[in-house]
């Protein structure tokens, strides 16, 4: 049986035209091994090749399901199990354990050295090539733990032969990686070039992938050196950073691309939308009240703070403002529509599905700004300089070096989004400001799908993913939008179960443990 993962059966379809932005990746048939590494075009086809799937979109905007942030109230789309830990299984077909887009980087890295080309350019070129590589190791190394690591083309018999390989080596792998490939990275590009990975990207996925293994040093080092770049800074307004006519702002560092005009590069973005959205929404992303709580007052004190000013009955009221940039809330009008899920003869009616009643308005927040949410032309943020600066105060407040440098950077982080710089009696110890920081990047980077990698490192499984989740308080809802409460209680939207001796990863698929014989399960599936 030929062992698809490793092997390029149809290598033509991963072929792309540089003729047009890069973006705009069409098949070549005309292409051949004998005829593809002739000249720059060619080769900068075939590094296209390796964008065009090194991550999905729409897959970011779902992880938030498989956290304390989200739900996904529909079974069958796959993510409802990642969530409550309850059906997950080797038999899940939602799965990352697949070595497409590494086998595209490695055919690409074992050819490239044929072409005839300006130096420079092949150089660059590799760098892009082993990051996305190494962006690919780093995705599966936190969901899988030890991963094949593979960097040259195998034979059908070297696949089946391959086995797991620890991940501490394969994570050592992606940091030499990127410490090889920034300096050969442009700092910054321009006209049809945006979009394409920079050195500022490089040390960014550096600086995660150091915080996710606790090497916290590093991190902040790797931080300050993107800080260093001067190129990047934080986009004035949170809301409409993530919006069409802002891409390529000053604080996106790495982005997934989509093109509006091209059917074949689109995203869809419905799936945050409410059912209820003229055109069609699929509530697919149902936020938590978990989530919704963590947001604090615009005062900068959080819900639970007796002296906060908080409301139980006008919950949404003076707020840290990225909890309604972030979240539909119920009464809230979307699309000229009141978001109604305590209706009964709405769409949006939350026990239809166990809804939560919130749905995600990050990215849609103007629905005015798509012809077509089905086939949306928005990038997706992959890494942002906020993210940057809170790894850097993480890593800080981690080593216990606590400063001013690490107030300044969380402290830019909230006033962008119209908070109070941080107070520096509430929150002087580490641990006091351990918590802050958590919080603080839980809502910064809701819905950009980091959260399940944060839990697992923090090691909060048994605190946030056990027990019910919960959505919105009962109550009515008038044709205006305004919510008058009923209850104290709010709807019981599911039973999470989390076993901390497992579900810190997730399954190997069968599949692949039937193809690969070698490839072990991880303990508890």
């Amino acid at each position: 049986m030929r062992n698809k993962l490793y092997i390029i059966s149809l290598l033509l379809v991963a072929f792309c035209s540089c003729d047009k932005d890069f973006l705009n990746r069409q098949p070549l048939t005309e292409y051949s091994e004998t005829t593809l590494w002739t000249g720059p075009n060619d080769a900068i086809a075939a590094c296209n090749a390796a964008y065009s799937n090194f991550e999905d979109g729409q897959w970011v905007v779902y992880m938030d399901d498989a956290s304390d942030n989200a739900h996904d109230p529909y079974p069958w789309e796959g993510w409802q199990e990642f969530g409550n830990m309850q059906l997950l299984s080797p038999n899940s077909w939602r799965t990352k354990y697949d070595f497409t887009t590494i086998t595209t980087c490695n055919w690409f890295l074992a050819n490239i050295d044929k072409t005839p080309m300006d130096a420079n350019l092949m150089n660059r070129l590799k760098g892009e090539v082993r990051f996305i590589r190494a962006y690919q190791y780093f995705e599966r190394t936190q969901l899988y733990g030890d991963f094949p690591l593979v960097t040259k083309l195998l034979t059908t018999t070297e696949a089946n032969e391959v086995e797991r390989t620890p991940k501490a080596e394969v994570v050592q792998f992606i940091l030499n990686e990127l410490d090889t490939i920034a300096p050969t990275l442009p700092t910054t590009y321009q006209g049809s070039d945006l979009g394409r990975i920079t050195q500022g990207a490089a040390w960014a996925l550096k600086a995660r992938v150091e915080l996710f293994n606790g090497m916290y040093a590093e991190a902040a080092a790797s931080s300050k050196k993107v800080m260093d770049l001067g190129v990047y800074s934080l986009f004035p307004s949170y809301q409409d950073m993530f919006r069409m006519s802002n891409e390529y702002n000053p604080e996106i560092i790495l982005d997934r691309e989509y093109i509006e005009s091209d059917p074949d590069l689109t995203i869809g973005l419905m799936v945050l939308a409410p059912e209820s959205t003229p055109g069609g929404g699929w509530s697919s992303v149902n936020v938590t009240q978990s989530l919704v709580d963590a947001y604090e007052m615009a005062n900068g004190k959080t819900i639970d703070d007796p002296t906060s000013g908080y409301d139980v009955d006008h919950p949404f009221k003076n707020r840290d403002p990225r909890l309604l940039q972030t979240v539909i809330i119920p009464g809230a009008e979307y699309a000229g529509i009141i978001f109604n899920p305590m209706d009964p003869n709405s769409l949006d009616y939350w026990p239809t599905y166990n809804y939560t009643g919130y749905v995600g308005r990050k990215y849609i927040h103007y629905k005015s700004d798509y012809s077509d949410l089905y086939k949306a032309g928005l990038n997706i943020p992959l890494i942002r300089y906020a993210e940057v600066l809170l790894t850097y105060a993480e890593a800080k407040i981690e080593l216990n070096q606590i400063d001013n440098t690490v107030y300044d950077a969380i402290d830019a982080v909230r006033l962008r989004a119209g908070l109070p710089a941080v107070d520096k009696a509430k929150y002087a110890t580490q641990a006091q400001l351990r918590v802050l920081l958590r919080r603080e990047r839980r809502v910064e980077l809701a819905l950009e799908g980091l959260r399940w990698y944060d839990i697992q490192r923090w090691k909060i499984g048994e605190e946030v993913m056990n027990g019910p989740v919960y959505g919105l308080r009962y109550s009515k809802i008038d044709a205006n939008g305004n919510v008058t409460y009923t209850s104290t209680e709010h709807a019981k939207i599911e039973d999470r179960v989390f076993d901390p001796s497992k579900n810190y990863l997730w399954p190997v698929p069968q599949s692949q443990i039937d193809l690969a014989k070698k490839v072990q399960q991880n303990p508890g599936y």
